[in-house]
């Protein structure tokens, strides 16, 4: 199995997972995916089961003053990839995003549930499951996942609690509800995805519901617990409002996790945090 990326999150978890070495990295000094000629160079003469498509244009603020950018990694790159696998009959693994929502249904969101992206990145991730969908529909996994995170790379949780050792106090928006994911959970869940040939449109996010500023006060606390901040921090609650970005961003995404096809089960999102955290401390 290849997996496409290699600095990222969940392609440096996908590598901690990697202990009989039967996964392959190509990062994007071994690879130009916005290259069809370059994929075939770089792949095109190894015997190849499954990829997993790790790679992505994540900066969703940067991502409205970049589209190009944006769409060109995360749309054309991923068209690329599908059709290689196409001609190929490989069977491929692609992570998406809640941003893919408009986060005002109010309930959690359904695999099927109609598409109404509020940023360009979430655009952009739009484009590459459609792409996906036209060229390798009964081959390929499409797996949207949510606020992810883990010991390696930038993320919520480590700047959260570098700010936290900065800070006496922090404000955070209390008013977007989703689900925190650990992307080593995500790392295994891929692997189950592509072992298992799954085919369609996939949920996947640590078991749990909360806010950002729900999540910001629990790093808090168990940071203290862990070791990792030797003081507290007063954490305030504000409306998106009052904390303008570039793009905006679904004020409810919680997206409903069916599993039975797989063997896969969710742990609560408090536990993984734990996990993280107590990685970070060693």
């Amino acid at each position: 199995t290849v997996v496409i990326g290699k600095s990222g999150q969940l392609a440096w978890e996908l590598q901690q997972l990697n202990k009989d070495e039967s996964l392959l990295f190509f990062g994007r000094n071994e690879i130009d995916i916005t290259s069809p000629e370059n994929i075939e160079a770089t792949l095109g003469h190894l015997a190849i089961k499954g990829m997993i498509n790790a790679s992505a244009y994540t900066a969703v603020d940067k991502a409205e003053s970049e589209p190009e950018q944006a769409f060109l990694i995360n749309r054309d790159a991923v068209r690329n990839l599908a059709e290689f696998c196409a001609k190929r009959d490989i069977h491929l693994t692609h992570v998406s995003t809640d941003y893919v929502f408009g986060g005002d249904k109010g309930t959690p969101y359904l695999p099927d549930d109609e598409y109404n992206p509020q940023s360009v990145y979430g655009e952009s991730k739009m484009a590459g499951e459609l792409a996906i969908k036209e060229v390798l529909p009964n081959n390929s996994a499409i797996i949207r996942t949510s606020w992810v995170y883990s010991a390696h790379g930038n993320n919520f949780v480590k700047t959260m609690l570098r700010l936290m050792n900065e800070r006496d106090e922090l404000s955070v928006v209390d008013d977007q509800i989703g689900s925190p994911t650990s992307a080593s959970e995500l790392a295994k869940a891929c692997l189950a995805f592509s072992s298992n040939q799954e085919k369609g449109v996939f949920h996947w996010t640590d078991e749990g519901v909360c806010s950002w500023y729900d999540f910001a006060v629990e790093i808090e606390k168990q940071g203290r617990e862990l070791g990792l901040l030797n003081s507290v921090t007063k954490i305030h609650p504000i409306p998106s409002s009052a904390y303008p970005t570039p793009a905006k961003r679904p004020s409810y995404s919680v997206m409903s996790m069916i599993l039975e096809q797989s063997n896969l089960s969710q742990t609560d999102w408090k536990e993984n945090l734990r996990n993280v955290i107590m990685g970070l401390k060693t």
